[in-house]
């Protein structure tokens, strides 16, 4: 029996949603971002959540997306692409508020999922990175709107541009990361904050992240702006280098 993409635990008000694919470090396919969708807009609609924790089985929060599930095929490319836009919108739009605990590595698209989050609790180890320039790609689930959010646009653009590996300290300086917790008592404190946010107004939760959400207008043409560039890298050379430098665990040379 295959294991679920994405558990899901309903205790209290509070709804947390593991990543579950640890052997691949939850790198996500196609199938997989459509299961986390589907938990996303549940526990959106659900009335007894007042709170959701997305976080990872495992040592690694999100490796990112399953490269080699990756098809050049541009219609593929759009299905997977329309897909995790959808995902970066639940986590946005949704009225409820949603907390990342983030263990080991947030790489590519879980950079994405973290970054989308309303609040980011890390393990003191964790690490991030917007990955997708390693393999020739540019970034994905509208990184390009909620990093510049967080971290101010020039500071996004240079993430995006050198895929910079960053450490928990260094993520929480720049303000990707909100706090840093040990190890382990990263899902506890996670956990604490999630509860706090299920204390406050429902009513008053909604409408602050309406407020803020009313800039999603612009992550909407960025989500759009981003799928097409990633149609057409996906099609080009320099990803299919850029993969197989990947899977060869060697530097990619790009052409020109």
């Amino acid at each position: 029996m295959i294991e679920p993409a994405v558990d899901v635990r309903c205790e209290g008000p509070v709804h947390t949603l593991t990543l579950n694919r640890p052997a691949r470090r939850n790198a996500l396919d196609l199938a997989d971002r459509r299961e986390l969708l589907a938990a996303l807009r549940e526990s959106g609609q659900d009335p007894e959540c007042r709170a959701i924790v997305l976080t990872g089985a495992g040592e690694v929060f999100c490796a990112g997306g399953d490269i080699r599930s990756m098809s050049q095929d541009p219609d593929v490319s759009r299905e997977r692409l329309a897909v995790v836009n959808d995902v970066a919108r639940a986590l946005v739009c949704s009225a409820k508020p949603v907390v990342a605990a983030v263990r080991g590595g947030a790489y590519g698209l879980g950079l994405g999922l973290a970054a989308a989050c309303d609040y980011v609790v890390a393990a003191d180890d964790a690490r991030f990175a917007a990955s997708f320039a390693k393999i020739g790609l540019t970034a994905d689930s509208g990184l390009s709107w909620s990093l510049a959010q967080r971290v101010g646009p020039a500071r996004a653009k240079e993430l995006i541009l050198f895929a910079e590996d960053l450490d928990a300290a260094e993520a929480q300086r720049i303000g990707l990361v909100s706090e840093i917790a040990e190890g382990e008592k990263v899902a506890v404190r996670a956990r604490e904050r999630a509860e706090r946010l299920a204390a406050a107004s429902p009513a008053m939760v909604a409408a602050t992240k309406r407020i803020f959400a009313q800039e999603a207008q612009d992550l909407d043409a960025v989500l759009d702006a981003e799928a097409a560039a990633q149609v057409e890298l996906l099609g080009g050379e320099g990803f299919v280098e850029g993969r197989a430098a990947f899977l060869e665990r060697r530097r990619p040379v790009f052409p020109a």
